[in-house]
């Protein structure tokens, strides 16, 4: 009941807000929602928590919420906590990629594994063993297996480009012109048909993760209670999920322009 009455009171600013849009019915909206800042800020932290510091990814999320407030068009009937969990959970990727806190050595190394692995699931028609990895890299089986499994911070990032969840505009900046959005929507269309395809075509186990943590918003330690292994074994399943879509999707991007 006490739910209800504070959904009502919401409903009841959000109406008012989109009428007046006073500083304060606005502080009152982005009080209220500070709570999606931090769920969604824990979610990246799971990755890169080590790297950067949580209380900075709330900061920048905080921004991501305060724009969610100012351009959320509330007749439209979406749920305000979906469409501000993108924005908050894209500002907090913009800072990060301004930052460029990725180590130089593990992009370099994500970006070697990403080549190989794509380059020998194009040659051998199938999923490459880490066996054959390791071989094509000129490193040993721990060694790739360690490469992929530090892969999911870089991946965290670049996955969701793919997915193209965070953004209204392209990534690189506004249109120079109107003439290239029907190629640019085309684009994007055939991305997610591809993206769809390729996770069809993962293990039960790495589909179920990528359903979980990217559709569900599931954290890994949920995932890990209802999959029933460690947080750590959700991160591998995970991290070579990543690697296989990547693959995919670089592969037959490069067969559509053939």
């Amino acid at each position: 009941m006490e739910k209800e009455e504070r959904t009502v009171e919401t409903e009841k600013i959000w109406v008012t807000y989109c009428k007046m849009r006073t500083p304060e019915l606005k502080e009152k909206l982005i009080l209220h929602y500070a709570y999606i800042v931090k769920y969604v800020a824990g979610r990246l932290s799971v990755y890169i928590g080590q790297h950067v510091d949580y209380e900075d990814m709330i900061s920048y999320g905080i921004f991501g919420l305060i724009d969610a407030v100012e351009k959320f068009d509330y007749d439209k009937g979406v749920k305000f906590e979906t469409y501000a969990s993108l924005r908050i959970r894209g500002s907090i990727i913009d800072s990060l990629r301004q930052l460029d806190w990725v180590p130089r050595t593990l992009r370099q190394k994500n970006k070697q594994l990403e080549t190989a692995y794509a380059s020998l699931e194009a040659g051998l028609g199938r999923e490459p063993s880490d066996a054959e990895l390791a071989a094509e890299l000129g490193v040993t089986v721990d060694e790739a297996r360690d490469m992929i499994k530090k892969s999911s911070i870089v991946s965290l990032i670049s996955l969701d480009e793919y997915l193209d969840q965070n953004h209204e505009a392209p990534v690189k900046g506004l249109r120079q012109s109107t003439a290239n959005e029907p190629e640019a929507d085309f684009e994007r269309k055939e991305t997610r048909r591809m993206l769809t395809e390729a996770i069809d075509k993962l293990s039960e186990k790495e589909k179920r993760v990528v359903t979980l943590y990217y559709f569900e918003e599931l954290t890994l330690k949920e995932i890990s209670m209802i999959m029933g292994v460690t947080e750590s074994r959700i991160s591998q399943i995970h991290s070579k999920a990543v690697l296989k879509l990547k693959a995919k999707l670089s592969n037959n991007k490069s067969m559509m322009f053939i």
